[in-house]
């Protein structure tokens, strides 16, 4: 191919052409040298749009592991101190090409494998580029905000120019606030502020249909790797892992409080922790806690994956799955949008929860105030006989196949209820007061 369209963005055919290269063992620079691409550019996109398509058994990607027997007395766990320990290394999945495609060894590798997939690189490229072209960087109120700054001083006869000067604080040229002004940035998030309020700009009105959109442009690069369909594709590849679901109930999204519930499916059981803001990092402190409650070793093994929905609030994935040392803590997943459903058993164990705690009542008021609080409507739930459990509770499923998971959940405050006990009314809270 000519070099005329070396940077140009790739195409799907050039995704097609990268694949098979990979799958037949080419390096980055032959692939680049057929599209006519730098090698720089293959390299970009590999490492971006390969997927993880199967996690290794191990606890660290040690090399020796055949011969180990630390590892063999661990468990497959290899201790952070382990004075054999020599990081695996594969020129084909780091060097080059980069992914595991036709490895004549893929299906015997013990190791963390990846795979890069031409359809969906381009999916996922179409969609990160969408984002960057729709609305303005923006919130509906921080514009609000900003037109409520300039409405006052423009009416003082002070042009944009000079606001900057003395507002600093804006952090945009003069340039995005005139297009903002032309395109009714402000007057749709309820300022009235048009070319006639300028000091010397034409003075024409604006068009009736004028509408701009507010969200902010979405970064979803966090979705790459992430989706239910790579969920999906690592189950099948590691149908023996731990898989917990994650999510956030509320009732009043203003004003809280807010309870992250986390559903360990092998034992049909229910974890929650109760915070006073929905946001990221209060999200990923209740995963660092479910960490703290289990213990390292117990996590890794409990909470091998988890999957939840594309909330705001759980975008935070790379800083929560791996751990500042560098080893891994969990692997995050995230269902299709709209699509609740992909989750639907910790939705079925919310009709429990909302037993307790109805929508549309201030669940302050209900008495949820404190962790114990939320304890003992976990503690409840999770004494409750079930069918689909043959007559068992979660916590006697939990006791007979765990014991060292169900103490460390006694211990951080959870209780086992008396099956005549077992309340699932919103008084209970008031009751326990």
């Amino acid at each position: 191919m000519a070099s005329l369209n070396k940077y140009a963005h790739l195409t799907y055919a050039e995704r097609q052409i990268i694949e098979t290269g990979i799958h037949n063992g080419s390096t980055k620079k032959s692939i680049a040298d057929t599209i006519g691409k730098d090698k720089s550019t293959v390299g970009k996109e590999i490492k971006t749009h390969r997927h993880l398509a199967g996690r290794s058994p191990l606890s660290r990607q040690c090399a020796v592991y055949k011969s180990c027997k630390t590892l063999r007395k661990n468990g497959n766990h290899c201790p952070a101190d382990c004075p054999d320990f020599a990081e695996f290394k594969c020129v084909r999945r780091d060097r080059s090409p980069g992914a595991c495609n036709g490895c004549t060894n893929y299906r015997s590798c013990r190791f963390d494998k990846y795979r890069y997939s031409a359809n969906e690189a381009q999916n996922e490229y179409e969609t990160l580029l969408s984002g960057t072209r729709i609305g303005v960087n923006a919130t509906r109120k921080e514009i609000y905000e900003l037109g409520m700054i300039l409405k006052p001083l423009l009416e003082q006869g002070q042009s944009i120019y000079a606001i900057l000067q003395n507002h600093p604080e804006i952090g945009l040229c003069e340039k995005t606030i005139y297009n903002y002004i032309e395109n009714g940035v402000f007057q749709s998030a309820g300022v009235s502020i048009t070319n006639l309020d300028l000091k010397l700009k034409t003075r024409r009105k604006l068009p009736k249909n004028k509408q701009v959109g507010y969200s902010p442009r979405k970064d979803r690069k966090y979705l790459i790797g992430r989706t239910k369909k790579d969920f999906d594709e690592f189950i099948s590849d590691n149908p023996d892992v731990s898989v917990v679901e994650m999510d956030t109930v509320y009732n009043d999204v203003s004003g809280g409080p807010f309870i992250q519930t986390f559903k360990f499916m092998k034992y049909d059981l229910l974890m929650c922790f109760l915070h006073p803001v929905k946001d990221t990092d209060h999200m990923r402190m209740g995963i660092l806690l479910l960490e703290t409650i289990l213990g390292r070793e117990l996590f890794e093994s409990e909470v091998t994956v988890i999957l939840t929905d594309r909330g705001s609030e759980f975008i935070l994935s790379d800083e929560t799955e791996i751990r500042q040392d560098g080893t891994r803590r969990t692997r995050i997943f995230y269902c299709d949008p709209m699509q609740s459903g992909q989750k639907g058993s910790l939705e079925n164990v919310h009709h429990l929860l909302r037993d307790i705690c109805p929508k549309g009542v201030d669940l302050k008021d209900l008495g949820l105030r404190t962790q114990k609080d939320t304890n003992l409507i976990s503690s409840h739930i999770n004494s409750y006989p079930k069918e689909k459990l043959r007559g068992k509770s979660s916590f006697q499923l939990l006791e007979f196949l765990n014991q060292e998971m169900a103490q460390k959940l006694y211990d951080f405050g959870l209780t086992a209820i008396s099956p005549d006990q077992v309340t699932l009314k919103p008084y209970l809270l008031k009751k326990h007061g």
